[in-house]
């Protein structure tokens, strides 16, 4: 039963701890637009209207070298340290974003 309670415990700090979507999304806002509207620095593809899975496709696609770009040196370092967890939540917010 501790080992239950200790991991539940686990599960809402990191939750507590893990940024939301807004925060994330901050640095991407500078090239892709408030909204996700625009083409950054005008060489990639406008990402509002994409979905979440989408998005994730695109960004682990750019941390693993996968995917990009005229942008895959510049998106490359960007998205090297976000973890599986940031990049759901990133995915989640940038796709709701209206």
């Amino acid at each position: 039963m501790k080992k239950v309670l200790l991991f539940i415990s686990f599960l809402c700090l990191s939750n507590v701890f893990a940024q939301d979507g807004a925060t994330l999304y901050k640095t991407c806002a500078t090239c892709h637009g408030a909204k996700a509207e625009k083409a950054a620095l005008n060489k990639s593809q406008i990402i509002a209207g994409w979905s979440a899975e989408n998005i994730a496709a695109a960004l682990n696609g750019y941390k693993n070298g996968t995917y990009g770009g005229p942008l895959k040196g510049t998106m490359t370092g960007q998205v090297k340290n976000l973890d599986d967890a940031k990049i759901a939540t990133l995915s989640q917010y940038i796709a709701g974003l209206k």
